[in-house]
């Protein structure tokens, strides 16, 4: 056995949880992603997915993504500064930069790539990088390829964030990175109160709308809009894989700060580009989030009832103001284990454990779509309530 193989051979948790029954990773799936999935054999309902737009087996885009198959191929074969750029790739930069009010977009094949690749570039030594401490892990491993001074506050507390702001120099380059909806707990970013401290401190504010495009705003042009910052916000980023039912990620801004990016950024450069069919899916569904309202209505319809619903039951579900509902469970053995049951009474939701929160904020997470009913979410809280109750999380 060689030295690496015996310093990871002692890692054994997964095994301890597996050998207790309750491992709940790499569940496989028979079907597409709607709010019913096949799981061997099994009609489980999906409350475990980033679709809240409910897009991912829509016909529209599963035919845009095989004439650009048939078209272009399955690949580019090359990165997007060589031989990767489509002309697909570049209308869809322009569609997504007049979608979010910003000069020009960049598109990455993912979105963990954007932060990854975007933030080192943005702050050097002497400038500073300040973020919350729930932050999305990509911000983290983005953060921390930058040779900037690296500062934190805690959660969504503005009075932390306006003392880290007072550690830096009036001069430097002063980064605020921050999630618009936070994506374990559901809560969002106190956006004006963060725009007015940039202003008061001369600082720059780039802000993850993974979890807000398709949901908040006008046409789902995410958190920014919705609080009437956009113009304010020098950075939006966003991925494809949640509403807009594809893989990839984004990020728009001014035409400098764009050209600096599209030559500099590690992840860009030596990436390969998005495939034709990715592009061409991520295309259809921006057009038609625009162009169907109804859809982000009903997925606001179906979220207040759930909230309400989830509330009156007694589960803890937070400060949660979207359609990711954290139900806080406060013990990594018993998350585990809500989760199994959950899945034996025909529902599928996700754990969260460290380092994707606190160990004493463990929780199970439920994501709703679009397409989700009423009489699902009811049937949901019901079969959760009896599980809970079971391991006694509520009493």
């Amino acid at each position: 056995m060689s030295l690496l193989s015996e310093k990871l051979g002692k890692y054994q948790e997964p095994q301890y949880y597996k050998a207790k029954g309750v491992y709940p990773y790499f569940r496989e799936i028979d079907s597409h992603q709607g709010t019913e999935v096949m799981m061997s054999g099994k009609k489980v309902l999906m409350f475990g997915s980033n679709a809240y737009t409910g897009l991912t087996y829509d016909q529209r885009i599963i035919d845009a993504s095989i004439e650009a198959t048939k078209k272009y191929g399955t690949g580019c074969a090359g990165s997007r500064l060589l031989n990767g750029t489509l002309d697909i790739h570049v209308q869809l930069e322009k569609e997504l930069a007049a979608f979010l009010g910003k000069d020009e977009a960049l598109c990455f094949s993912t979105g963990f790539t954007v932060n990854e690749g975007v933030i080192p570039q943005l702050v050097g030594r002497g400038d500073y990088i300040i973020c919350d401490d729930r932050d999305h892990a990509s911000i983290v491993d983005g953060r921390r390829l930058s040779f900037a001074t690296q500062l934190k506050y805690k959660h969504n507390d503005m009075e932390a964030l306006e003392k880290e702001l007072k550690k830096c120099e009036p001069n430097a380059i002063k980064l605020i990175v921050v999630d618009g909806v936070f994506s374990m707990e559901g809560d969002l970013a106190n956006l004006p109160e963060i725009i007015r401290l940039k202003k008061k401190y001369n600082a720059c504010v780039y802000v993850d709308e993974a979890h807000g495009i398709g949901v908040f705003g006008k046409q789902g042009r995410g958190v920014c809009d919705y609080f009437g910052v956009t113009d304010e916000v020098d950075l939006i980023m966003g991925t494809f894989s949640k509403s807009l039912a594809s893989l990839g990620g984004f990020v728009a801004s001014e035409s400098a700060i764009i050209n600096a990016l599209r030559h500099s950024a590690r992840s860009y450069i030596f990436q390969a580009s998005s495939t034709p069919a990715a592009t061409a899916a991520t295309l259809e569904a921006l057009h038609i989030i625009q162009n169907e309202p109804e859809r982000q209505e009903k997925l606001w319809e179906i979220t207040n009832y759930a909230l309400e619903k989830f509330r009156d039951a007694g589960f803890e579900i937070g400060d949660t103001q979207s359609p990711i509902i954290p139900l806080y469970v406060r013990d990594t053995y018993k998350t585990f284990a809500v989760t199994k049951l959950a899945f034996d009474e025909g529902i599928f939701i996700n754990p969260v454990i460290p380092p994707a929160c606190a160990p004493q904020d463990t929780l199970v997470r439920v994501a709703l779509m679009a397409t989700h009913t009423k009489e699902q979410i009811d049937f949901a809280v019901d079969h959760l309530l009896k599980c809970f109750r079971s391991l006694d999380i509520i009493q």
